[in-house]
């Protein structure tokens, strides 16, 4: 079944994907880069697929998709559209978060 959603990313979350590349570029191996990508497609497509999967985040129409201990992606979702609004490291403070 093909989705109904278009996925759009914003320029904070292409900043923060960029971020996450090069780090583990620099610092990792492929194989960890490798395993990054395929999680981080399998979550994008969880999301067009079922984009009311994973919850809320307080009041705000923010969703959260938790990738891993360490990076999580916040979107919104609006009638025909998903917009990633940005990944964010787990391992930063929470106080950091605007939704």
């Amino acid at each position: 079944m093909k989705s109904i959603y278009k996925l759009n990313w914003s320029d904070e979350a292409l900043k923060n994907l960029k971020g996450i590349l090069s780090y583990l570029e620099e610092n990792w191996t492929e194989k960890e880069i490798s395993r990054f990508a395929q999680n981080l497609d399998q979550h994008l497509s969880l999301i067009i697929e079922n984009p009311r999967l994973f919850p809320k985040v307080g009041n705000a129409s923010v969703r959260k998709a938790v990738l891993s201990k360490h990076s999580s992606v916040f979107y919104v979702l609006d009638s025909k559209e998903i917009q990633i609004l940005f990944i964010f490291d787990n391992r930063q403070n929470p106080e950091k978060l605007k939704y």
